[in-house]
């Protein structure tokens, strides 16, 4: 029944995206290449990017491997609840729209390095710089490459390497283009990114709907909800396996609100996206991503529910979902790939590799920009002229696939179950990066060394919590739903342990900060007022119907 292989029609559909997508970003590339060609125009695309391609990049370089493959995993592990990254995040967008994005485009900031320089000094910049690239090369590219990789090859056939070198390889030249290359080319990336995706969560519906002996995709979810119920709840309970990776209503009160805020508002990555722009078209692009990301668990977290029920029916052979001799949720979104029919199976891998290049080139860009305008220009060569330093920004972009490449294979990103490695890891940092940034917008007396406990200090309790259970027993935190059983071990949820060490980085800023208050108060050199926060009414009514649906979709499947 399997076919581990591309057929012609398959590589066919595969190659008119690849040309469709290559011969875009060079005839962008040539278009544009007679404008501004400073390194702001070549990292950010300064004043070039509309609010829909503001919108299509942020979330093609938001839907990744990470997805397609953990995500959907994690859809067949736990259901409907992995979820709340998504909608979750669809919220997020509009807070980052009203209060975070006007902070920056009115005080000119370019990388979120020069924030922390005028808000706070440069050694805290140049820390924090240093640390997102290790970042940003080990977590985040490893996971996309190796998890994009493991896709690629199940559907392929073709050796792990060698789609792992390819995708890079096809990320490396669209990066090399700069952002107005990466932003319009990621309009297309998403097209093939919704229209592959819808088109595998149309056939994995359909697909249990014949095996129920029926047809058509409303009796297919109707037979999901049925077969699978437990799958479709938002909230989940202590007593669920899955309670340590989404603690109950800490995905509505809690650590969640950590991850997103620091995600989509305090990281180069994203946020590069809209700093190039106006702030209506920045605003309108975030607008537009939020609508996206509603849509997005109907691609990436249905196939896996559907993957499930279908294991569970023995649709598919024993060995299929299997990887060292243990259950691999994350194989559900590539063993779906390989049952859909001729054509099918070419778009929706091109769907999957769309996502994969635009997130990689997305990153690279931003490793890039950090490097080139935040190390580079500041402590190696101050006085670098423009070319100097797009040419630098290039070999960094190289240079990081490369090291993502060499490295990704060694980091076990497999065993721990993707999603939940990026997560994890991504928050030793989160809370206090998130605290120095949200007490450096809104509280003029955060001062330096606050923000470098912060960044210390969070770490450093981040890694405590994270070892703790395996010296002290913390049973004593379970009837409050702070400590789940682990194989006799009861551990702290990595979300409840980001809030507790957010709410400990504020509070440390906050005492430091009013012990440091004798001296003269650093202000940051921000410019704020109220005025600036204020949407217009366009923007305020789609902000209103994206809460409108995320609080109907928790009311129904609460």
């Amino acid at each position: 029944m399997q076919q581990h292989y591309l057929s012609t029609a398959d590589y066919v559909v595969f190659l008119i995206y690849f040309f469709v997508v290559s011969g875009y970003g060079l005839w962008i590339y040539q278009r544009k290449k007679s404008e501004a060609s400073g390194s702001k125009d070549y990292f950010l695309a300064e004043g070039s990017l509309t609010w829909w391609a503001i919108g299509s990049s942020l979330i093609a370089s938001n839907i990744s491997a990470e997805q397609f493959v953990a995500m959907s995993g994690s859809g067949f592990k736990m259901g409907l609840a992995i979820a709340a990254y998504e909608w979750m995040a669809a919220v997020t967008l509009v807070v980052v729209a009203v209060f975070f994005i006007p902070v920056y485009l009115k005080n000119r900031i370019f990388t979120m390095p020069q924030f922390l320089h005028q808000r706070y000094n440069g050694t805290v910049a140049m820390i924090m710089a240093v640390f997102w690239l290790l970042l940003y090369v080990i977590v985040n590219l490893t996971s996309i490459l190796y998890l994009g990789a493991i896709a690629a090859s199940t559907v392929s056939g073709i050796n792990l390497n060698v789609c792992m070198y390819a995708m890079a390889f096809f990320a490396i030249i669209i990066t090399l283009g700069g952002m107005k290359v990466i932003g319009y080319t990621d309009v297309i990336q998403v097209f093939f990114l919704v229209l592959g995706g819808l088109a595998t969560t149309y056939l994995a519906i359909n697909l249990v709907s014949a095996k129920f002996g029926t047809t058509g995709v409303f009796n297919g979810l109707h037979l999901m909800y049925t077969q699978a119920n437990d799958h479709f709840h938002m909230i989940l309970k202590p007593d669920n396996p899955s309670f340590i990776d989404l603690p109950g209503l800490t995905v509505l009160l809690g650590g969640l609100w950590i991850v997103n805020l620091n995600y989509w508002g305090c990281n180069q990555y994203i946020t590069q996206r809209a700093l190039g722009a106006d702030l209506p078209t920045a605003r309108g692009g975030l607008l537009f991503a939020a609508f996206l990301k509603l849509m997005m668990p109907i691609i990436v977290v249905l196939p896996g529910i559907a993957a499930f029920i279908l294991y569970k029916q023995n649709v598919f052979g024993a060995g299929e979902f299997m990887q060292g001799g243990e259950l691999n949720p994350d194989r559900a979104y590539p063993v779906l790939l390989n049952i859909l029919p001729s054509g099918l199976k070419g778009l929706s891998f091109a769907a999957l590799t769309a996502a994969v290049v635009a997130s990689l080139a997305g990153k690279a860009n931003s490793i890039a920009t950090i490097f080139t305008l935040d190390i580079y220009k500041k402590a190696i060569n101050p006085n670098a002229s423009e070319k100097t330093l797009v040419n630098t920004g290039k070999i960094a972009v190289v240079v990081a696939m490369i090291l993502g490449a060499l490295i990704a294979p060694h980091l076990g990103i497999d065993k721990k179950g993707g999603f939940t490695y990026i997560q994890e890891y991504t928050g030793f940092v989160s809370p206090g990066i998130f605290a120095m940034f949200i007490l450096g917008f809104f509280w003029k007396k955060a001062t330096s060394s606050a923000a470098l406990f912060a960044t210390i200090g969070g770490f450093l309790l981040s890694v405590v919590l994270k070892f703790l259970p395996g010296y002290a027993d913390l049973s004593g935190l379970a009837p409050f739903g702070y400590a789940v059983p682990v194989n006799g071990v009861y551990e702290i949820p990595f979300l409840d342990r980001m809030g507790f060490v957010f709410i400990f980085c504020i509070v440390g800023m906050v005492i430091i900060s009013l012990l440091e208050s004798r001296r003269t108060t650093r202000t940051g050199g921000l410019e704020i007022d109220t005025s600036m926060f204020r949407p217009n009414p366009t923007f305020t009514a789609g902000a209103l119907l994206v809460l409108g649906i995320v609080v109907a979709l928790y009311s129904v499947f609460w």
